[in-house]
């Protein structure tokens, strides 16, 4: 599920999917209280003092909503997720470009351009990609619901399923025609694993399954939302964002709620396991929406983008933090969002998606930089 956080009013919404959607800003209630003037985009500049980590910043996309770009295993291109009318794209389709950027009015689309997708990755030997689609469910994109109950909500949509396409945008193989959602999936180091998230279990759990859609295995298991998993560089472990409603009251709310096909994301923490789901740890404590959660190279720390810094949740960074809790570190300063980091398999490069120089409007665009230890 892909997430695009944008600021809106008091019910402050955002396109949420990492690979997910992204979560809202602030309380979700709605209020009859007069609105504040929303937030319509961030300082056009490129890159901030503060962002001592970050290098030779630049800028791969200029308009529309563009998230999740994740590296080819030979660190050469990326594959990402755009809605964008000029491209042709009114919801979430996957397009592909060079690490430098693409060539032309737009990069090559690798969906079918039907329904909506999300979540893209590069499967071994950069010739073939994975992503979730709804198309089989319609070819319209599929409606967005603002609120429910008066909450702001993410659309959990039963006809995603997930498929292998070829680089031509030609679908290869169908990895999931079970009932429910099956989307948000991610591939393991050596290329023989992936992650994702699916509904079949009746709650929003983390399954793993071969390449080949064989081999399938329930890794979580408590009630809650658990999504956005990505393995660790050594492939052990999973890394993913998880709601746990403790109380009778959220518990009731969640279930009924996802009886209806969404999730309200606005309380999320981030979760650390075993490939098989033992050694389940809970990482960060913060409140708020903690999400979009990737290793670091050295396995020992992540970064993942998070609202808990600033009052009423309306601005998201990315921070760092040791898988054991401690030594958190904010790594990015755009006053609106930034998420989605993902490291090159080399470790030399980080790709994340941001509001910054974005004209004073609310496209999200895709920056690349040299990482700097």
């Amino acid at each position: 599920m892909k997430i695009y956080p944008f600021i809106f009013l008091l019910v402050a919404a955002g396109l949420l999917t990492a690979c997910g959607d992204a979560p809202s800003d602030a309380n979700q209630e709605t209020t009859t209280a007069e609105p504040e003037e929303p937030t319509t985009g961030s300082a056009d500049t490129l890159s901030y003092p503060e962002e001592k980590h970050l290098g030779n910043l630049k800028q791969l996309t200029f308009g529309g909503d563009n998230a999740e770009a994740y590296f080819s295993f030979d660190d050469s291109h990326l594959v990402f997720q755009a809605a964008n009318e000029a491209w042709d794209a009114p919801c979430d389709q996957i397009f592909y470009m060079p690490i430098d950027g693409y060539e032309g009015e737009r990069p090559p689309m690798l969906s079918t351009g039907k329904g909506r997708t999300t979540c893209s990755y590069f499967m071994p030997g950069d010739t073939t990609i994975l992503y979730a689609s709804t198309h089989l469910g319609g070819e319209e994109c599929p409606e967005t619901p603002p609120v429910v109950n008066g909450k702001y909500v993410w659309p959990i949509y039963e006809s995603y399923d997930i498929f292998v396409a070829d680089l031509q945008g030609n679908i290869v193989k169908q990895l999931t025609d079970g009932p429910g959602y099956d989307a948000e999936a991610t591939l393991s180091p050596d290329g023989s694993k992936i992650v994702f998230t699916s509904t079949r279990s009746g709650d929003l759990e983390l399954w793993t399954m071969n390449v080949d859609g064989t081999g399938l295995n329930q890794v979580t298991d408590e009630l809650g939302y658990d999504g956005g998993a990505f393995f660790s560089p050594d492939g052990s472990k999973l890394i993913f964002r998880a709601s746990r409603p403790q109380t009778k009251e959220e518990q009731d709310t969640y279930k009924a709620l996802l009886a209806q096909g969404v999730v309200q994301p606005t309380e999320m923490e981030i979760f650390v396991c075993n490939v098989d789901g033992s050694e389940l740890t809970q990482i960060t404590d913060l409140g708020g929406a903690n999400w979009a959660p990737f290793f670091h190279p050295s396995g020992e720390k992540i970064l993942f983008s998070t609202n808990h810094h600033v009052d009423g949740g309306r601005q998201f960074n990315i921070f760092s933090i040791n898988i054991d809790g401690t030594g958190l570190e904010q790594i990015t300063f755009d006053p609106t969002f930034d998420a989605f980091p993902m490291f090159s398999y080399d470790g030399k490069k980080l790709v994340f998606s941001s509001n910054r120089n974005n004209g004073g409007t609310r496209d999200t665009n895709v920056f690349i930089a040299d990482w700097n230890d």
